[in-house]
């Protein structure tokens, strides 16, 4: 009898632990994630430092698309932030992860810990660039702008701090682990912050990491273009942004998870 009952258990044990439970483990981690944008509503978004979606931002085919075309005669004008932040929520320690893409010579970024009240969105929060790595100075010429931040070496070529995957102007990416699809194509980017490590990765592979507010990275704001910005990178929570930089841009599948 024993034997039975034995046999009985481990029957439901084997059971407990096949596809049913599979299926619940797969439920539990995809409810733990935060949609932040699902190619249907803009609810959450806004301008930094606004209380309405920028000019030019919208949803076209499911996209959250910024263009210049599709702004209003009326918003010639806007002296606010083009800069869009999703302000329903503050987060501290994340796992971020989008789509996007971007047109040639095109230039965005995303940004976290973003607290408002600022001149700027890049004077407090830290961030992920964005940018055609092989065509962007065939349509700007950054030449000057490099010059005035101190590079003296091919002022003319986009820098590794300024290169997609980049902690900008902070953390350089790992070039032999960057495998970035060309402007016009979607790539996908992931943010993982902890106060212990910070991850870039980009279409499935880590670019860099480091640990955020260790004497290496304030060595580096010091020293570097944010050491006129006191501010910078000084919160530990706040708002996830997206950067208008003037080209078109296309995000989807925006989500992110609280750890």
């Amino acid at each position: 009898m024993k034997n039975y009952v034995a046999l009985g258990w481990v029957a439901i044990l084997l059971f407990s632990c096949g596809p049913a439970a599979e299926k619940s483990t797969e439920a539990e981690t995809a409810s733990e994630w935060i949609t932040l944008f699902d190619g249907t509503s803009l609810d959450g978004w806004r301008a930094y430092n606004g209380d309405r979606l920028p000019p030019g931002w919208g949803i076209v085919d499911g996209e959250l698309t910024f263009s210049t075309e599709m702004v209003k005669e009326e918003d010639y004008d806007y002296k606010g932030s083009r800069d869009l932040i999703y302000a329903a929520k503050e987060f501290e320690n994340f796992e971020l992860y989008l789509e996007w893409k971007i047109p040639p010579g095109g230039n965005s970024g995303i940004f976290y810990h973003v607290q408002e009240g600022y001149a700027g969105i890049p004077e407090v929060s830290p961030e992920y660039q964005l940018i055609d790595d092989l065509h962007y100075t065939d349509f700007h010429d950054i030449t000057a702008y490099n010059k005035s931040i101190g590079v003296t070496e091919h002022p003319e070529k986009l820098q590794p701090l300024q290169s997609t995957g980049a902690d900008y102007a902070m953390y350089v990416p790992d070039v032999s682990k960057k495998k970035l699809n060309p402007a016009g194509e979607w790539n996908s980017s992931k943010i993982v912050f902890t106060p212990e490590r910070v991850e870039h990765w980009l279409n499935g592979e880590l670019l860099l990491s480091f640990e955020p507010w260790s004497e290496d990275w304030e060595a580096k704001k010091s020293n570097g273009k944010w050491g006129l910005a006191p501010d910078y990178g000084k919160f530990k929570k706040g708002f996830i942004g997206l950067q208008d930089h003037g080209s078109s841009l296309w995000f989807r599948n925006i989500k992110i998870k609280e750890l």
